[in-house]
């Protein structure tokens, strides 16, 4: 008997539903990451402590595993590496300039532009930047290149914010990096499509919540987001035009953008992954009935997602990630009287005075499902 072998690149506590995932539908699973922090070890068949950036070391190994697939959900720094890999292997994967369009926003920007998905006006930022010179308007979203989960990003109202918040993002630029762009005032939202030969597929739609300016970590999703059935609809297709501008033929993608109030709509980036923040490896399946890890797993080895083998279901689903105190006393509540709604809870980290900056800091979350989307915002202490 032959055994099926998955090479999974990364290792966090995200990772770890794809790694249960994989050897559910019988995959041998080998894992490679930094083994500093690998939530995903001792779950892997085989794990293999080298940096999922170490491209050349990681290929070294797979070439002797001889995998039928290669992927991640979790992390835009492990796209370029999943691409390389499959590419060297002739498995399935996106295309190496894929990779650097998909992974870096101010080369994504130039690429969106040039296909017309309408986008912010923005700029790659050097020392001497000076808005006026692009013609841009503050306020201005100024961030890292390379980089998620709303590290580096800050809302700048003036000259000398501006210059703070463009050594802030350098220096937490991979690339060393800054993209700056003008603010666009709206509602925003994420949408995770699965692509497999360049056909794409639209699952779900979430609603963003934040802290607003000047980071705009993000406090709760939500799914299905409140959005007009004619927004949603040019939105599907908006980011089906974005994937194609980006070369993005397989696999999940995750789309951010934002609507205003006069309905105009503009990208805000797209990243080839699922979603973070438990969107796409619980929200969507919650949400939907689409389980999105197996599609994922299902299209890296060179098969179709597999819609018609799920369950769709019409349901809702939110998360809020705990900040504070009294975000454990609205778990507290919903453990006592609406238990039957929760999916899960984990508190990361203890309470501090530090100001909460990017997703990492956040101190936990907890996951409730609900008949509709009406109902998860009762729960959660929301207004209509």
């Amino acid at each position: 008997m032959i055994t099926k072998k998955l090479v999974i690149i990364g290792a966090n506590e995200f990772q770890s539903r794809l790694v249960e995932k994989a050897k559910n539908m019988g995959y041998e699973t080998h894992v490679f990451a930094w083994e500093e922090g690998a939530a995903c070890r001792n779950l892997a068949d085989k794990f293999y402590p080298i940096s999922i950036t170490e491209k050349e070391s990681i290929l070294k190994v797979a070439k002797e595993i001889n995998p039928m697939g290669v992927v991640s959900v979790g992390s835009d720094l492990a796209v370029p590496t999943v691409n390389y890999i499959a590419y060297e292997l002739g498995l399935v994967g996106n295309s190496l300039t894929s990779s650097l369009i998909s992974t870096n926003k101010y080369e994504m920007r130039k690429a969106l532009i040039s296909n017309r998905v309408p986008c912010p006006k923005f700029s790659l930022a050097n020392n001497d930047f000076n808005p006026r010179n692009f013609n841009m308007q503050y306020p201005l979203i100024v961030k890292p290149v390379d980089r998620s989960g709303s590290r580096g990003v800050t809302k700048v109202e003036d000259e000398k914010a501006l210059a703070l918040a463009i050594k802030y993002a350098r220096e937490l630029s991979f690339k060393h990096q800054v993209l700056v762009e003008e603010f666009f005032q709206g509602q925003e939202y994420s949408m995770e499509m699965v692509s497999f030969e360049g056909q794409h597929q639209f699952l779900a739609i979430t609603e963003k919540f934040t802290t607003g300016a000047p980071h705009f970590v993000e406090t709760m999703h939500l799914q299905p987001g409140r959005i007009k059935a004619t927004i949603l609809d040019e939105a599907i297709e908006i980011v089906k035009q974005s994937l194609d501008a980006l070369q993005i033929k397989y696999g999940a993608s995750h789309a951010e953008f934002k609507v205003n109030k006069n309905e105009d709509m503009v990208i805000i980036e797209i990243g080839a992954r699922m979603g973070g923040d438990y969107i796409g490896s619980d929200l969507v399946q919650l949400s939907t009935g689409y389980d999105f890890t197996r599609m994922v797993i299902n299209v890296a080895v060179g098969k179709e997602p597999g819609f018609n083998a799920h369950k769709q279901i019409s349901k809702a689903a939110m998360i809020k990630f705990i900040f504070s105190p009294d975000d454990v006393i609205i778990f507290d509540g919903l453990q006592t009287i609406h238990s039957d709604k929760l999916h899960k809870y984990v508190q990361m980290h203890g309470f501090c005075d530090q100001a909460i900056k990017d997703s990492s800091q956040r101190l936990g979350y907890f996951i409730i499902q609900c008949d509709t989307r009406e109902e998860c915002l009762e729960l959660m202490g929301l207004k209509q």
